[in-house]
């Protein structure tokens, strides 16, 4: 018998024990991970690389917006990711989709529906809440700048959601427990897949696809 494996990543513990009840019922074998913060998400991805899925809280402690997601479809490509957010509304869900989801679940949804969600990216398909579209609007610009930030390493997306929170260098290299000159060096190399001159550009570019957005 399969052993399904689940990561619950969300900060709040009502809505973890939500998300585990929803499980419940979807495979008979059922290992839930759970983490209450970002770096304990990627932790657990990285320790356990035969995950099947992970529910991800698009307001982690420890990232900002649709970084979170950003960095961890960069460092584990395989595993597929249902964003699971309060903050439902259309532009939010296709970017979370065009930023590499594999669904959308409004935490305003039902157990059922959640569950459902849960089952169909597990075959395979796309979930979004009934009444969206998986299909993007975005326009060019748009396109290209989720085309370049596809390009950043799992450490550049980690840099660069710093950077969107004002952080120095100096602030950023502390945090990461790495040299000043490492940090100059993934800023400029930032700096150059996204196309632009500075890191006030890279922030602006950031803040267009409302990647530092708090919810």
């Amino acid at each position: 018998m399969q052993t399904l494996n689940i990561i619950i990543a969300d900060d709040h513990p009502l809505f973890r024990g939500a998300l585990k009840q929803a499980i419940q019922g979807v495979a008979d074998e059922i290992v839930i991970i759970e983490a209450g913060d970002f770096d304990a998400a990627r932790t657990a991805a990285q320790d356990n690389p035969e995950t099947d899925l992970m529910l991800l809280d698009l307001a982690m402690p420890g990232v900002s917006g649709f970084a979170g997601l950003t960095s961890l479809r960069s460092a584990f490509p395989a595993l597929p990711v249902i964003i699971v957010s309060a903050t439902d509304d259309r532009s939010t869900i296709r970017r979370a989709l065009d930023l590499g989801a594999s669904g959308f679940i409004s935490k305003s949804c039902g157990l059922d529906d959640i569950r459902a969600g849960i089952q169909a990216v597990l075959e395979g398909d796309i979930w979004v809440p009934k009444g969206e579209t998986s299909q993007s609007e975005e326009d060019a610009a748009r396109s290209d700048i989720l085309d370049r930030l596809r390009t950043l390493t799992p450490q550049q997306h980690r840099v660069l959601s710093m950077l969107g929170e004002g952080l120095l260098n100096k602030q950023i290299a502390y945090e990461l427990g790495v040299s000043e000159a490492t940090i100059k060096a993934h800023v400029s190399a930032i700096l150059l897949k996204l196309n632009v001159d500075s890191r006030t550009q890279a922030v602006i570019k950031l803040g267009r696809l409302n990647m530092a957005m708090v919810a």
